[in-house]
């Protein structure tokens, strides 16, 4: 089954037509968002965005891991779910995601951060971000959401090589909180999950020549007790007149 014409901003839109009116003139109503954390920035923004916006409440429930894909499966009472768009296609099958529901919302690539107080790294060049790895120490990047980028990464430069052996993957903590205890000297996460951290110096984007996007999607939930509300949701975050939500949580828009 593939769902790619289903995972756009625009599709559905004609379903979800009206449904800002109806969220904003039926009376307050309560949703709940499943986010995983990659999103997690841009969802938070968007949801404060929608309640002043509607009147409705929305609640944002962040998800570490496998825990989002328990929740999903076990049925857990929430409306709507945000997520890397990659596993929508799943939750249709499963039969946990309305189908035509699933629309695309933002997008984001890799940032680079390093300890406070260390010497800071150009980064502002595919050749200035090789020479900033070849030269660092230790790398710490994750295995998760836009993580495995960097394999194809160090491979496209010609480095992987030379730095698999100083490459640590972080597991249970952000990236950027092994770049503030000094596990690794330079960190390498989603532009808006490694920044802003306390004790790192925020490099900046990788450079738009090496940049690879991860993307994310927002879908209804089934059992969903609100679904005109929770349409009028993802409407809402795919709004381009709210994409300055978007971009003020350090991702994009998928137009961007």
């Amino acid at each position: 089954m593939r769902i790619a014409s289903g995972i756009r901003t625009g599709v559905a839109v004609a379903a979800l037509a009206g449904a800002l009116c109806f969220a904003a003139s039926a009376g307050a109503a309560e949703i709940t968002v499943l986010s995983s954390q990659g999103c997690l920035s841009a969802v938070r923004d968007l949801a404060a965005g929608f309640e002043k916006a509607t009147g409705n409440k929305v609640n944002v429930s962040f998800e570490a891991g496998n825990a989002l894909n328990e929740k999903i499966n076990a049925n857990a009472p929430a409306d709507l779910v945000a997520n890397g768009i990659e596993t929508f296609e799943g939750y249709i099958k499963g039969g946990k995601i309305a189908p035509d529901s699933v629309a695309e919302f933002a997008r984001a690539g890799n940032g680079v951060a390093v300890k406070a107080g260390t010497v800071k790294r150009d980064i502002s060049t595919p050749e200035a971000f090789k020479q900033a790895m070849l030269n660092s120490a230790s790398i710490g990047h994750t295995n998760a959401g836009t993580g495995p980028f960097n394999t194809r990464l160090f491979q496209k430069l010609g480095i992987y090589d030379m730095v698999k052996g100083k490459v640590k993957i972080i597991t249970g903590r952000l990236v950027a909180a092994a770049v503030a205890t000094g596990d690794i000297e330079i960190g390498i996460q989603q532009t808006n999950v490694i920044q802003p951290y306390e004790g790192t110096i925020y490099l900046g984007p990788l450079p738009k020549e090496l940049m690879e996007y991860g993307r994310f999607g927002a879908g209804l939930l089934t059992i969903s007790k609100e679904p005109e509300v929770a349409k009028a949701f993802i409407k809402f975050i795919t709004t381009p007149e709210n994409a300055g939500l978007i971009r003020k949580s350090a991702m994009e828009t998928p137009a961007s």
